[in-house]
């Protein structure tokens, strides 16, 4: 059984809400973020990637970094933000082109996650997870939520529908990049009635924010340990996510470029591949189905289509995360023929988001940084589902969702 929690939000003024709201830190680098900032000082890149404000030669993951978050975060929530009153629970909706979903924002329980209530399909890292822990000690809050997922709670539904249509918003502007942002408050009245039904869900599902949940549970356990009056109920036990239908997702195809083909000339290579799969020139540059892929490659598009001793061989068997498109390329092509036994750590091989679209992967193999690139058909909410259901791990780099929640219009205050 699910615990979720109504909070006390940090959260922006309204006139200031389209200003501090920014990007997820871990979609871009230091450089895209400085961009991105420029000279607003509201904005919460200041405190999520407070490197920005350094010069390049300082190492970001200095005290001076985290103590210029903690600083800036201060700075902001006093020109504008405002601290809730009462413990709410909030609806987060976002649309874009055209589709929208719309979720619970609130704070889950972090032994809900070491408990494997909340259920993970991702393997994460340490370094990742030792940055953002010290992040949320020093300043004292975890700025941006977690994106978890649910199969079908009608009432659920049925109370945020009542809510949107009712109630107005305490935001609904559209970001830079053209995402519609709208946030509404669930009166005190309907919010017992979300514990309530979130509380009859078996499992939740981690669909982004591995790092933020991993970071959540690690604070949790240094602050119990300097707590002598620990009772459970500390803030700290809790940490701040979305949580959404998980009919309303869309996921995007994670692709592939690779720096080059390991010795093989490219007629070799295609040679190569042509022994587990059919080989055509292709129109287009995305997969229309699952289990096919569209290779680029000397200026041209190909179509790969597995052959029958390949589809064979996975109807045997036994793991979830075999059966998937990107394990599968990984087996009989990036490991075997292109020497990239661990693409976690490989430098010859790169991920690009699918919102970048496939013209990205025609730049970058033009360009002639990288040699080929391979275009994925997206994995499903039910394959990441049944991963996690399974206790596997999803093959590194396999999902890209989209639209992004922005951090910094709910921060939850430890």
């Amino acid at each position: 059984m699910a615990v979720v929690k109504p909070f006390k939000a940090l959260r922006p003024k309204e006139e200031y809400a389209h200003i501090v709201a920014s990007v997820p830190y871990d979609v871009v680098n230091t450089e895209e973020a400085r961009t991105l900032a420029g000279d607003n000082p509201f904005t919460l890149l200041r405190v999520t990637r407070a490197e920005i404000e350094f010069g390049n030669d300082v190492n970001p993951y200095s005290e001076a970094i985290y103590a210029r978050a903690k600083k800036n975060l201060e700075t902001i929530s006093t020109d504008a933000m405002i601290t809730e009153e009462r413990e709410a629970i909030y609806i987060y909706s976002l649309t874009m082109n055209g589709r929208t979903q719309t979720g619970i924002a609130a704070t889950f329980s972090v032994d809900d996650y070491d408990n494997d209530v909340i259920r993970k399909h991702e393997k994460t890292r340490k370094e990742k997870e030792d940055d953002r822990t010290r992040h949320i000690i020093t300043t004292g809050a975890q700025t941006g939520p977690v994106f978890l997922t649910y199969r079908g709670a009608k009432q659920i539904d049925e109370i945020v529908t009542r809510v949107t249509s009712s109630a107005k918003p305490l935001y609904d502007f559209t970001a830079p990049d053209g995402v519609q942002h709208t946030v509404w408050a669930v009166p005190a009245e309907d919010t017992s009635l979300i514990v309530e039904a979130v509380g009859g869900v078996d499992y939740l599902y981690i669909a982004d924010g591995h790092h933020r949940a991993a970071s959540a549970s690690r604070t949790r356990a240094e602050l119990r340990g300097k707590n002598p009056a620990h009772t459970g109920n500390e803030e700290y036990n809790f940490f701040i996510a979305v949580l959404f239908p998980a009919d309303q997702l869309h996921i995007m195809p994670y692709n592939r470029v690779v720096a080059d083909l390991n010795g093989h000339e490219p007629d070799i290579f295609l040679k190569e591949i042509f022994e587990n799969f059919t080989i055509g020139q292709n129109h287009t540059s995305e997969p229309g189905e699952k289990g096919k892929y569209c290779l680029y490659l000397g200026g041209k598009w190909y179509i790969l289509t597995p052959r029958d001793h390949i589809k064979a061989s996975l109807s045997l068997a036994t793991s979830v995360g075999e059966k998937l498109d990107v394990s599968i390329l990984q087996n009989t092509v990036l490991s075997p023929i292109l020497g990239i036994d661990d693409p976690r750590t490989s430098k010859r091989i790169d991920f690009v988001g699918g919102i970048r679209g496939t013209a990205e992967l025609e730049r970058l193999v033009n360009s002639g940084k990288f040699a080929a690139a391979f275009s994925l058909y997206p994995v499903t909410v039910d394959d990441l589902m049944a991963i996690s259901d399974a206790g596997e791990i999803m093959p590194p780099k396999s999902t890209w969702f989209e639209p992004k929640l922005r951090d910094g219009l709910l921060v939850h205050k430890l």
